[in-house]
């Protein structure tokens, strides 16, 4: 697929009017894109120099979490497109649950992640919460404490090759990766300026027989449709310090990364 090819349909498909596409509509041109015979030749080119290496490669970083968020093409303010390389279990820390600023879709091209999804219930386990602010685009994150809660998991669903997922901006949830995986995650326009994360207080616990959370079937992983281990809230309740800076990729490992997932698509 050409680049402006891969822009129109983004465009087109996440609509331009004054209210935020849907989740559904995110993750089927998510999906669209992240097969393998269209994505494939679309980082072909873009590893060969065919964008604005500068401007990708200041979006793109080590995220905190231990995978790395590469930027493919910049629609700002309707939509960010991205891959990620997680790096499995040894490659950073687990997931907090948290919500997006926007609605957001993601798709597996390689691997395996686990989707969960939570809401804040009076019979739920004991967490901080937070809320995260972004010092622009590229810029560090700040979290400031806000108070105490109690989530409730809903569901969890297995994402290998193939499948794909979109969700609404203020969705809960966790995603959790033990192994090499790449997925193509999509950014929708903002509909707010903050994020909220959540840390459980106390010892990890088995979320799924702790609050008796039922397994998800569909592809979406809520039964409405619709960037932390092992079935278990995160733990840890004390004051949680901002994350440290974010760190651009260098043009090499950047293109390097590219390469390689072109090259494992066939192209």
């Amino acid at each position: 697929m050409q680049i402006e090819e891969a822009r129109r349909l983004l465009a087109e498909r996440l609509g331009g009017g004054p209210g935020p596409p849907s989740p559904e509509s995110a993750r089927a041109v998510t999906a669209r894109l992240a097969q393998p015979d269209t994505l494939g030749p679309l980082v072909r080119r873009l590893s060969a120099g065919d964008l604005d290496l500068a401007e990708c490669t200041r979006l793109s970083y080590r995220h905190v979490l231990g995978f790395d968020k590469l930027l493919l093409l910049a629609g700002a303010p309707r939509f960010m497109l991205r891959v990620h390389f997680w790096h499995g279990r040894a490659g950073g820390t687990p997931e907090d649950i948290h919500n997006h600023r926007c609605a957001i879709a993601s798709a597996v091209v390689r691997g395996r992640v686990r989707m969960e999804c939570y809401e804040t219930a009076a019979n739920g386990v004991p967490a901080t919460a937070y809320r995260e602010t972004i010092d622009g685009p590229g810029g560090a994150w700040r979290l400031r404490r806000v108070g105490e809660a109690r989530l409730r998991l809903l569901c969890t669903e297995q994402y290998g090759p193939g499948r794909s997922y979109g969700l609404a901006a203020h969705t809960l949830h966790r995603v959790v990766s033990e192994e090499p995986t790449v997925t193509l995650f999509l950014e929708t326009a903002p509909q707010r300026s903050v994020t909220d994360v959540y840390v459980r207080n106390g010892p990890a616990a088995d979320d799924n027989s702790a609050t008796g959370s039922r397994s998800a079937t569909q592809g979406s992983p809520t039964n409405s449709g619709d960037d932390r281990s092992g079935g278990a809230l995160r733990a840890g309740g004390a004051e949680r310090a901002d994350p440290p800076p974010k760190t651009p990729l260098s043009p090499a490992v950047y293109l390097a990364e590219l390469a390689s997932l072109a090259g494992s698509l066939g192209y």
